[in-house]
């Protein structure tokens, strides 16, 4: 029903768009055959306005995918290099909680493992609004950091890389059917921070996959009950990932092409020393403010990867 109601309001928003047109070319024609140019000024402006809502429902093609209305899963982590990588990947999940309070989405740690210092070694954040994954797809990949280490007492230059894995979120069985055979279910003491309940009692909670061998772990809730939800949910959209994936697998066989569908490869790059730049290895995007990006000013780099998109699917 939600789906027939989205396509109700695509079909309002293309047939109003086709009848301004044709109303002002009525006008322009009318205005041709009395020699009147006094509506000039007034047919510039309409036309203005109709391109610039016809370039926004254009890039709102990009919108296509199955899952692109979902929420999303971004599982961060930290790549080699110890203490460096796991701030990298504090500073990563900082970024995606900043970008999704710009755009009113409501975000949530699920899971988080801290790191032996500083930072994090991985965390599962879950963002929920319309099109999160749809926007949030395009950030799927490795991001390199390049900077003078505040933990090197010599200041030398460290790059780190962390990796950002995005999964729309499985709405229930109507996405992903589990059967309680293939789950192996077992309870723990939570290690993280929560006081002396989480670590007297064995809130935390591990599930794991007997048919693909997938396992997911949380115990960032007090309640043993909550930290189940919350794993399966996770669980879930990790079984919808593999299912992506083989279908993208399939298509790619039909074409008759062989695609690496492997997620490793490094996207963008965030320089903050010897210069300062943040710029996509994919489209050439580029911006000099690396505060605003690294405190969620994600914006610019997600719509030229989903325009690029575009072109490629129409060229």
């Amino acid at each position: 029903m939600r789906r027939i109601s989205d396509l109700g309001d695509e079909i309002r928003i293309w047939n109003g768009m086709e009848k301004e047109v044709s109303d002002l070319l009525e006008l322009v024609s009318l205005a041709i055959e009395e020699s009147d140019s006094s509506f000039k000024s007034e047919v510039h402006a309409d036309v203005d306005s109709v391109i610039s809502r016809l370039k926004d429902l254009e890039f709102k093609l990009s919108f296509n995918g199955e899952h692109d209305r979902k929420n999303a899963i971004l599982a961060i982590h930290a790549g080699a290099g110890g203490t460096e990588s796991q701030d990298w990947a504090d500073m990563l999940l900082r970024m995606y909680i900043r970008w999704a309070e710009r755009r009113n989405y409501q975000s949530e740690v699920f899971d988080i493992s801290q790191g032996e210092e500083v930072g994090i070694k991985s965390a599962i954040l879950d963002i929920r609004g319309d099109y999160s994954y749809g926007y949030l797809k395009s950030e799927h990949g490795v991001h390199r950091l390049v900077r003078l280490s505040p933990f090197d007492a010599d200041h030398a230059r460290h790059t780190s890389f962390a990796l950002v894995e995005v999964l729309p979120e499985a709405e229930g069985e109507s996405d992903v059917v589990i059967s309680p055979d293939d789950l192996k279910v077992e309870t723990f003491k939570s290690s993280g921070p929560g006081g002396q309940h989480m670590q007297k009692t064995s809130s935390a909670v591990r599930f794991t996959h007997i048919p693909t061998g997938l396992v997911v772990t949380c115990q960032s809730e007090r309640s043993q009950h909550q930290n189940k939800e919350i794993a399966l949910r996770i669980l879930r959209s990790r079984l919808l990932e593999i299912e992506m994936k083989r279908q993208a697998e399939e298509r790619m066989k039909m074409r008759g092409k062989h695609v690496e569908v492997a997620w490793g490869n490094q996207i963008r790059s965030y320089v903050l020393h010897p210069y300062r730049m943040v710029k996509d290895h994919r489209t050439g995007c580029q911006v000099e403010n690396t505060t605003a990006v690294l405190d969620g000013d994600l914006d610019r780099f997600i719509e030229a990867s989903l325009r690029a998109a575009i072109g490629k699917k129409n060229g």
